[in-house]
């Protein structure tokens, strides 16, 4: 697997949420991991189209590609299967929690020693 391309376990998430599928009515892509690989490429590392790797295929097939799913919804709809579980709902048991040695903060400074008071006189 190359740098910034989704594994086995993430294409099963996206692959049905994505069209031109076999099963699907019209044309069917040629390779669709190898598009949404393109995707994330481009997403990841900020590169205008024009500089999309020729492994790829051509910049401005994957734009227009990229423009009409955006235009049915698909990304929204696969933001929606990949998102995050709301975080309010998960609870943390403290006994199970251990803080770095570190975190206590600052070592307190010996309390002042008394200018009145000498060590064994009274």
């Amino acid at each position: 697997m190359r740098r910034h391309e989704i594994t086995d376990r993430q294409w099963t998430v996206v692959a049905p949420l994505l069209s031109g599928k076999a099963t699907d009515c019209g044309v069917t892509a040629n390779d669709n991991r190898l598009f949404f690989n393109a995707v994330v490429w481009l997403m990841r590392t900020g590169v205008p189209w024009a500089d999309l790797p020729e492994r790829f295929g051509k910049p401005n097939s994957v734009c227009r590609r990229f423009r009409r799913l955006a235009q049915k919804g698909v990304w929204e709809a696969l933001f929606e299967a990949l998102k995050a579980p709301e975080l309010e709902w998960v609870m943390l048991d403290s006994t199970i929690l251990r803080a770095h040695q570190h975190s206590a903060g600052q070592k307190k400074a010996p309390p002042p020693l008394n200018a009145w008071v000498v060590a064994g006189a009274e």
